[in-house]
């Protein structure tokens, strides 16, 4: 489902596939921080025939309403919810979407759009799944670890 390390620079990197279709996914990489406040990171999407990548997306240090505490509400609500959950940068750049399903599984949709209001501006989006629960838990604590700049 998901990795520490890519195997090919040896840098920190997670990754999530989805469970349906493995060429599906999400990759989190080159973290690196300036300061006390925030970090860089970069986040690709991949599915068949597509790669999509943005650079500097912004995780702000110790913010309760960042990526990792979103995953860790979801990993907490494994019993499912109505609708949508959805968050997304301050930037707008990055998103995910996550929507409950049947059979304890959880969609979560990966947005990029950089450059969103350049003319020529683009996004793209792929959906992974995960089971509810233990592996939402795993992923979240991974995400955290990584944006936090700790090994797991």
């Amino acid at each position: 489902m998901n990795s520490q390390v890519d195997d090919f620079d040896e840098q920190p990197c997670v990754t999530i596939r989805c469970q349906d279709n493995m060429s599906v996914g999400v990759s989190f990489r080159d973290r690196h921080s300036s300061d006390d406040y925030c970090v860089h990171y970069s986040v690709e999407v991949q599915a068949p025939g597509m790669t999509a990548r943005l650079d500097k997306a912004v995780a702000w240090i110790g913010n309760s309403s960042g990526l990792a505490p979103f995953l860790e509400k979801l990993a907490g609500d494994f019993t499912g919810w109505d609708g949508e959950q959805y968050w997304e940068t301050d930037d707008h750049d990055f998103a995910v979407s996550a929507v409950f399903r049947p059979g304890g599984h959880v969609n979560l949709t990966w947005t990029l759009r950089p450059w969103r209001t350049a003319a020529g501006g683009w996004s793209a989006s792929v959906t992974t799944q995960l089971e509810a629960g233990e592996q939402m838990a795993s992923f979240a604590s991974e995400i955290r670890h990584f944006l936090e700049g700790q090994a797991s």
